[in-house]
């Protein structure tokens, strides 16, 4: 017998729906429906087009009309949200991660609850797009609008919601609003009452692999009664849940972001781990996923549409040919998380300008602006795991990078030689197949996510890259840091 289950991946630029097969221990997926989220811009804010992702989720159904579906689940992005009014309705359209209006809004938040106390409860990294800071500026410019909300989601609880009828929220993404405390896995009401956020907004949490509900006949009428289970509703958590973590391997969820860590049985929150600004993300199976957000391929993406706006159409695949070429090695180096990268209105030019401001002089051309790009991501990875090393007090000798970066093989070669330890790339879809791996622990196809996981291993194997070269990187590395903490504050 054949068991299907379907999983909606959502991303920063597109989403799809992926049907994924268990035969006789293997498993296999194929694409359904793809489809672009492109954000939209209205009075100058920056918002997430939801009704017409939701409008997508559906069309994704129709062709499964005559399948006969274990179950699906939806995973997405973290930090963002949408606020209910009490007939389950948009209150208005959620805001896109990148939107300027947290801008400033974290030192206000430090003024009234102090980084230290809420590093302590919450475990997360502080970033000015999480969802504690896009609350608080909202509570601050529009306090009526949310107090007419009777209800928060994340953006996967929202279309959990829309699916079945049932608020909750799913503890992985739950995590990256930083309103979590990370040692109860409960809401940290206390925090939220310093800082006069309403946690009357909060829905029930639930744990990754709980089944939700059923899937509403409005919806689709061929598949209606389906169980909708709860992944890691949080996209990272869904790649890391399709792998084997932790035991001297560290991850890298490589795309728009790059998220490199490690998996732990139990937070890691310590004054070191705060001045190194490390995350304490929830896992599955009561795992804490200790990493760090990087900028990741996000860099190269608003160069390319920099340079699409001047009429010049790069594909991807010419960018790391042109990069390939020796001749633009180490000719600037730079932070990838330098704050002026965060959402400037031009990628190009904001790396030309950070080089004038570090003394170097400006690449010229799209192929040495992607060398620069790429070599460094690699030495900021190196930057990570060695912290991670320092952290958790185990040794890192692989690092499996999996999502759509895992197909840039230059950026993989890099990544070894920067690092010194072996990189394997794959699988490409780990996000769906995370999802999938907790429906079917959610359903009892599997015993265990251990079972889950081995199935996906002998299902996509991985491509293995040693490190070479190490004398010339470890060269440049040293210059790498004198960057590193010229820009990082």
């Amino acid at each position: 017998m054949t068991a299907q289950f379907l999983a909606f991946d959502l991303g920063a630029e597109s989403g799809r729906s992926i049907l994924g097969s268990l035969r006789e221990g293997r498993l296999d997926i194929r694409e359904v429906h793809r489809f672009s989220n492109e954000p939209v811009r209205v009075n100058g804010s920056l918002h997430w087009d939801v009704l017409r992702l939701w409008h997508e989720m559906k069309r994704s159904l129709d062709p499964l009309e005559g399948t006969r579906l274990e179950s699906l689940a939806v995973d997405a992005w973290g930090c963002d949200y949408a606020l209910l009014g009490e007939r389950g309705g948009l209150v208005e359209n959620p805001y896109h991660y990148r939107d300027s209006r947290t801008d400033g809004v974290m030192d206000a938040v430090f003024g009234r609850v102090p980084a230290d106390d809420i590093y302590a409860v919450t475990g997360i990294q502080f970033l000015p797009f999480n969802t504690l800071y896009q609350l608080y500026a909202a509570c601050e410019a529009t306090p009526k609008l949310v107090e007419a909300a009777a209800t928060f989601v994340t953006v996967p609880d929202l279309f959990n919601y829309w699916l079945t009828g049932r608020l909750t929220a799913e503890y992985t993404n739950a995590t990256t609003t930083q309103f979590v405390n990370a040692r109860t896995r409960t809401w940290s009401h206390d925090l939220l009452d310093r800082l006069g956020i309403p946690g009357r907004l909060l829905p029930q949490l639930v744990e990754p692999g709980a089944v939700l509900g059923e899937l509403r006949r409005d919806v689709c009428g061929h598949l209606a009664g389906t169980p909708v289970i709860a992944p890691a509703c949080h996209d990272t958590g869904s790649a890391v849940a399709s792998i084997e973590g932790g035991r001297r391997r560290a991850f890298l969820s490589s795309g728009t972001w790059s998220l490199l860590g490690t998996e732990v049985r139990a937070p890691i929150i310590t004054p070191r781990s705060r001045d190194l600004n490390f995350t304490n993300e929830g896992g599955v199976c009561g795992t804490t996923r200790l990493l760090k957000n990087i900028a990741g391929m996000w860099l190269l993406q608003a160069c390319r549409r920099t340079w699409a706006a001047q009429g010049q159409m790069y594909g991807y695949d010419e960018l790391l040919a042109a990069a390939g070429d020796d001749r633009h090695a180490f000719d600037i180096l730079f932070d990838p998380d330098h704050g002026g990268f965060l959402h400037p209105p031009d990628m190009v030019s904001a790396i030309a300008g950070y080089c004038r401001e570090t003394g170097q002089t400006p690449p010229e051309g799209p192929a040495a602006i992607t060398r620069s790009i790429l070599e460094s991501l690699a030495f900021k990875y190196r930057v990570v795991v060695e912290a991670l090393e320092e952290l958790t007090n185990e040794p890192i000798s692989e690092i499996q990078i999996v999502g759509g970066g895992s197909r840039n093989r230059l950026l993989n070669q890099f990544t070894a030689d920067a690092t010194g330890r072996v990189v394997l790339a794959g699988p490409v879809e780990a996000t769906a197949l995370g999802n999938i791996a907790m429906q079917m622990v959610g359903t009892g196809a599997v015993g265990a996510l251990a079972e889950a996981r081995s199935i996906i291993s002998r299902s996509f194997p991985v491509e293995r890259f040693e490190p070479t070269n190490q004398d010339r990187w470890n060269s440049q590395y040293p210059r790498f840091q004198e960057y590193l903490e010229l820009t990082c504050v």
